[in-house]
């Protein structure tokens, strides 16, 4: 069954402008990272080059709207980057983007050639209804910290994802929990887009079509629904 979302009033007070697209898929292949996956990550690096015509990642309009949003909340942009920018500045060092398995270097891919933040949800992992919430600081995330899993606590005042058994994603979108994430074995999966202004509803609507359009590709017969942005 796939996860209700709900978007917290305060929020909606602190980013005015925030929208999101969810992209639901049933029945997924996953698997290792291979030369399709990899050349979809070298392409989304090709189009970050072109679109930011020698600027940095942080020089972009949605991307600085994305610092600002952070530091409304009390993080530092500097040190905990949105998903999207950290993404976009490894992509264009010599390590090149990261190759984690077939259906992150798919929705990486989305992310980098459109300088959003996309996040991917094992939703038989989620525990009831996903929220969009700032943190009471007592919610507990899963994480690995020296290769070992731990368990951390948000930030009171955090912006935070999180369902009914505690956070998946710390920061809005700058670490996901490990509870939640897209493993080999997921079948069942939610994309989550997410979009400030400058960024247009067409823009985020190229994206999830994109995204929708590269998971019936890599999993035919898959059931995939493009949500109307919210």
């Amino acid at each position: 069954m796939t996860p209700t979302l709900t978007v917290s009033d305060d929020v909606r007070t602190l980013a005015p402008g925030f929208t999101y697209l969810a992209v639901e898929a049933r029945g997924l292949v996953n698997g290792e990272s291979n030369e399709d996956s990899s050349a979809l990550l070298d392409d989304a690096t090709r189009r970050l080059v072109a679109r930011l015509d020698g600027r940095a990642p942080h020089e972009d309009p949605h991307v600085a709207a994305w610092r600002d949003t952070y530091t409304a909340f009390g993080a530092k942009p500097s040190r905990t980057r949105n998903s999207a920018e950290a993404l976009a500045r490894r992509a264009l060092t010599g390590a090149g983007l990261p190759r984690i398995n077939l259906l992150v270097d798919l929705y990486n891919a989305i992310s980098v050639a459109h300088l959003i933040p996309v996040g991917g949800e094992d939703t038989d992992r989620i525990k009831g209804a996903m929220r969009l919430v700032r943190s009471t600081g007592q919610e507990p995330f899963r994480t690995v910290t020296g290769g070992d899993e731990a368990v951390e606590h948000p930030e009171p005042g955090e912006v935070v994802w999180c369902d009914d058994e505690g956070v998946t994603c710390r920061r809005w979108n700058w670490r996901q929990g490990v509870r939640t994430r897209l493993t080999e074995e997921s079948v069942n999966a939610m994309f989550l887009l997410e979009s400030l202004a400058p960024m247009t509803i067409g823009e985020l609507e190229a994206a999830g079509a994109e995204l929708a359009e590269s998971l019936e590709k890599l999993s035919p017969g898959a059931q995939i629904t493009v949500r109307t942005p919210e």
